[in-house]
């Protein structure tokens, strides 16, 4: 692999114009995509297979016209007065008319003739239906939902408008530069020079820009989540950076060494970039390996981001050796262009790894100790969709949620909807009946609405109120005791299913589904590093330090996002449960970089040893050598991530958390820490292979040991034609 990515470095710096010429089309054609092609974002989670989405199923057939999104207009009267006064009556029922007639909405249901008017007569839901299911209805028809009741508020009422239909993708701002910023300010300071910074920055936003322009141009045939761009954008950014990064520090290093600036990118591909290669492989192996788990929202954002990860490779090892022919000698600083020779320091990261070395037993104990304690907070770790009552506070969806609250209580913000069918009008209303009566003294639960038929009245909608809010675990309680009543109706097909319930099914899909994607990902990690590094050890060891990880960055999330502790500093208005798919993306996201950060330290301690180190030495030369490269390289893709903490939407929020605190324990405490503690216990044993299993891996040639031969030869065949 290291020959042919040599090969393909010289080529791309010898052809620098026609190599700038094709991205920069690719990058327009694919902007003219997005632009032309590019379709609506959903934050609708379907999940085939459970009773929730069959319920759904069946009122699309069988009941259309409540088959699409719901919306709930909140109203409420001035302190100490009531909606039962002739002019605030008349504004209501002024209200529930506008909505009615606005465009894509089915109808309204007056407040009054539903009973869904508060005990103290102040507060009243005005139930809006619209004829589509959320991700369809347009963003004209969410404003003008949105516009509604502005008479009624004129006439002294508060309005408010919230339910499904107000959710929408999360906005992101100005607030993620911030880490860009602080990247491109780690550059230059690792480079010591603003064009080797900026071409760096440049060659991977150019990547970032190719990989979401061509996702949004997908995204007219493929439905996207609201937050699977968002976590693309978040991984192509910190990656593509990274990889650059690499790569740039290689091509110096062989500058500085004496090499012509052709082979100086050759060199820096063929090595840096058999490395960038492997690692971005496995961050899309891992994305990509989400299909085994059999969700489609969550495949399709797996597989978003491992095609921004792709490019980012792409981009690496084609675009950015033509950046820098153009660049050449101008990427060293100014102090080392007028250095001749090469004088190859020794830096903090030798320092660290003999003192790290010296104190391997208590290092690696309390590594172990310490990372364990963050994980136990894991144990309480709670999933559940997102809901309008833990948005942010002062948006329109949060203070629709705060306003059911104070007028109807918590359960009405995550209200059920129970589908009762069979196949004769009486049939169903019998059973309706019947399950109303069965569900009667059921614990949490405050009311069973009467039954809403369909037109052919073979279809029955019943609202079910808990009296706790959607993420509650009481709630979820409730959901499997409905069930378990509803299983003892005989003659009748009777689902339950809502926001509330869809939120549940996920999360508990998703929960069966961690374990086995863990094992997965684990085994994954097991056999690639095998195959790398020719070792059973420190793929073991490899494997164990990823485990670490995740528990402790699990433990420290749960603490801050789903606990509250420190959560003003995050910004989070309210703590709860962390989004069903965050854990599992979390695994394979920090898989990849974890898989990333072994390579790039751990192949250099491989190249020392084959070429004659003893084990302990090799050690210390390979965190000496990489030490500087990853510590930025962390630390980019660390202030990329929590970038996205500033982000409001509390989903976006705990991910750019997650992944920025996870990228800082893997790369500074597992692998700079515990990793070369545990190498040099080990000692020669670490590169220990049975030799059978020597002969039957292939060989894919990371450490660059076929190119150094493909180079000697060469160098050989040029002497003897001068002979």
């Amino acid at each position: 692999m290291a020959t042919v990515l040599y090969r393909l470095g010289r080529a791309s710096f010898r052809r620098r114009g026609l190599v700038v010429i094709v991205w920069l089309v690719a990058l327009a054609a694919l902007g003219a995509g997005a632009a032309v092609f590019k379709g609506t974002t959903s934050s609708d989670f379907t999940m085939p297979g459970t009773e929730s989405q069959r319920a759904i199923d069946a009122l699309k057939s069988e009941f259309p016209e409540a088959s699409g999104a719901t919306g709930t207009i909140v109203v409420a009267a001035p302190a100490g007065q009531q909606l039962t006064t002739p002019a605030y009556q008349a504004a209501v029922a002024a209200l529930v008319k506008e909505a009615s007639m606005l465009p894509g909405v089915v109808g309204a249901v007056d407040p009054f003739q539903a009973r869904a008017v508060s005990q103290d007569l102040r507060h009243a839901l005005i139930q809006v239906q619209f004829a589509e299911r959320v991700d369809k209805v347009t963003p004209e028809q969410r404003e003008a939902y949105e516009r509604s009741g502005a008479a009624a508020a004129a006439a002294g009422l508060r309005v408010e408008h919230g339910g499904e239909v107000m959710s929408g993708e999360p906005e992101i701002g100005s607030t993620e530069a911030i880490g860009v910023l602080i990247a491109l300010i780690v550059l230059v300071i690792t480079f010591g020079s603003l064009v080797a910074a900026g071409m760096t920055m440049l060659n991977a936003l150019i990547g970032v820009g190719a990989g979401m322009a061509g996702l949004f141009a997908l995204s007219g045939v493929v439905q996207l989540t609201s937050t699977a761009p968002v976590l693309a954008l978040m991984l192509g950014l910190a990656v593509g950076i990274d990889y650059s990064l690499f790569i740039s520090s290689r091509y110096r290093q062989n500058l500085r060494e004496g090499l012509p600036p052709d082979e100086a990118a050759g060199r820096a591909v063929g090595t840096a970039g058999s490395a960038v290669v492997f690692a971005g492989a496995t961050v899309v192996i891992a994305l990509a390996g989400l299909v085994v788990v059999n969700i489609p929202f969550l495949t399709v954002m797996g597989l978003a981001a491992a095609g921004t990860v792709a490019v980012a490779v792409l981009v690496a090892i084609t675009l950015l050796p033509a950046l820098l022919a153009f660049v050449g000698r101008r990427i060293l600083s100014r102090k080392q262009r007028r250095t001749e020779e090469y004088e190859e320091r020794e830096g903090f990261g030798f320092r660290w790894a003999r003192l790290v070395i010296k104190l391997r037993i208590p290092v690696i104990l309390l590594g172990i100790v310490g990372l364990g304690a963050l994980a136990i907070p894991a144990a309480d770790m709670r999933l559940a969709l997102p809901s309008a009552d833990a948005s942010p506070v002062g948006t329109p969806p949060r203070d629709a949620a705060d306003l059911i609250t104070e007028g109807f209580g918590p359960g009405f913000n995550g209200r059920l909807a129970l589908v009762v069918s069979s196949d004769s009008p009486e049939r169903t209303a019998a059973a309706a009946t019947e399950v109303t009566a069965a569900l009667q003294g059921t614990s949490n639960l405050v009311a069973v609405s009467p039954p809403n038929l369909s037109q052919d009245k073979r279809t029955a909608l019943l609202a079910v109120i808990p009296a706790t809010g959607p993420t509650d675990a009481a709630t979820e309680t409730l959901v499997h005791d409905v069930r378990a009543v509803a299983r003892t109706i005989d003659g009748a097909d009777i689902a339950l299913t809502g926001q509330t319930a869809v939120g549940i099914d996920v999360s508990e899909k998703l929960s069966d589904a961690l374990p086995v994607y863990l094992l997965l990902v684990v085994g994954l990690s097991v056999l690639l590093l095998m195959l790398v590094f020719r070792s059973v050890l420190v793929p073991i060891k490899a494997a164990l330090g990823f485990l670490l990880t995740v528990g402790a960055t699990f433990g420290l999330t749960v603490l801050v996002f789903q606990q509250g502790h420190l959560a003003d500093l995050m910004g989070l208005d309210t703590p709860g449960p962390l989004v069903s798919f965050l854990p599992i993306l979390l695994i394979g996201i920090l898989f990849g970089l974890a898989m990333d950060y072994e390579v790039f330290l751990v192949s250099r301690m491989r190249e020392d040893y084959v070429h004659g180190d003893t084990a302990q030495q090799a050690t210390v030369n390979g965190m000496g050598h990489g030490a500087r490269v990853v510590t930025a390289a962390a630390l980019i893709m660390t202030s990329v991530f929590a970038g996205f903490i500033l982000v409001e939407d509390p989903v976006i929020k705990s991910m750019g958390f997650a992944l920025a605190i996870g990228v800082v324990i893997d790369a500074f405490i597992v692998r700079m820490t515990i990793v070369p503690a545990v190498m040099s216990l080990l000692g020669r044993a670490a590169w220990w292979l049975p030799r059978w299993l020597d002969k039957a891996l292939p060989n894919v040639d990371i450490e660059g040991e076929g190119l150094r031969e493909h180079l000697d030869a060469r160098a050989t065949d040029r002497e003897l034609i001068r002979v």
